[in-house]
């Protein structure tokens, strides 16, 4: 972009031409509200609180109870990881987390692992068999 007077946009914004702009009396300058104020200057109060944490934060898996149930269970239905995997429509790898007691707990999950095994995985009635329901009237 070339003005009438044939200078560059680079011309117009280097020292020597602002210079010769403002002695010419040819120079507006404006000042922005607010003008940098998306900058993250001040340090977060929680930064010495973190520093001082020395808990190792990790998620919860799942109970080695739970897991020793199911153990128990499948092997006594005499099912595969993968049988029991194909009955509740798992991946295989979900049903060996589950058992290792590496999963996160799904209750979803859980519960069709109960049903499939037709056994209390979980809670007081943990390897117990499941009461059939009575039928609703």
């Amino acid at each position: 972009s070339t003005q009438s007077t044939g200078t560059t946009a680079k011309d117009r914004k280097s020292n020597t031409a602002l210079n010769k702009a403002a002695r010419s009396g040819n120079l507006v300058t404006e000042k922005k509200y607010g003008a940098g104020g998306n900058t993250q200057k001040q340090i977060q109060k929680n930064t010495a609180n973190l520093d001082r944490e020395t808990e190792e934060l990790k998620h919860e898996t799942v109970s080695k109870d739970f897991s020793t149930h199911l153990r128990e269970a499948r092997a006594k239905s005499g099912l595969t990881q993968k049988d029991l995997a194909q009955k509740i429509n798992e991946k295989p790898q979900i049903v060996g987390e589950y058992e290792s007691g590496k999963a996160l707990p799904n209750n979803q999950i859980q519960m069709k692992m109960e049903k499939a095994l037709g056994v209390h995985l979980r809670g007081k009635d943990a390897g117990k068999p499941l009461q059939p329901r009575g039928k609703k009237k």
